[in-house]
């Protein structure tokens, strides 16, 4: 065996899961989303994929299916059954795009909207609970990390 094999084999030894940054971003994440989940899937009978496509178009329509799921980082097949079921429960709208009959520009009915207005009380009062315990200087920290983490996925994916 070559000695990078033995290090390399070292390494894949030496790595604790519960403290790999990715895994402990999805251990939070998915955390994070069952809390909220239970609020508003109980209360508006929405699933998360469907929160979020609704958030996203409630800052950034009218979107596309693709734009939904660029902007979200969902699976396409995800957000396209998140966003039938809404329309189906006439809480998203879809609008022919003239260029392209296939696609359609997403944008958010008056009921969507209304269920949206009501969900973001509750999401920022997760979020507070969720920081209560850091100090202002945590949480700029905090953002700043996020930031910089965020920017190098950006360069890595373009």
């Amino acid at each position: 065996m070559r000695e990078d094999d033995n290090q390399g084999a070292g390494q894949a030894a030496s790595l604790k899961l519960e403290e790999f940054l990715p895994y402990r971003f999805s251990v939070i994440t998915n955390r994070i989303s069952r809390h909220l989940a239970k609020a508003y899937e109980s209360r508006f009978g929405i699933s998360i994929p469907e929160w979020r496509v609704i958030a996203n178009l409630a800052r950034f329509a009218p979107m596309t299916a693709g734009e939904v799921a660029e902007r979200s980082s969902m699976d396409k097949v995800k957000v396209s059954r998140a966003i039938s079921k809404l329309v189906e429960a006439g809480l998203v709208i879809k609008n022919p795009d003239s260029a392209d009959r296939r696609r359609g520009q997403l944008q958010l009915s008056a009921e969507g909207e209304r269920i949206f207005q009501q969900i973001v009380p509750l999401a920022l009062g997760w979020e507070a609970q969720l920081l209560d315990g850091l100090s202002p200087e945590e949480r700029r920290s905090l953002k700043s990390v996020l930031n910089k983490i965020q920017s190098v996925l950006d360069d890595v994916d373009a």
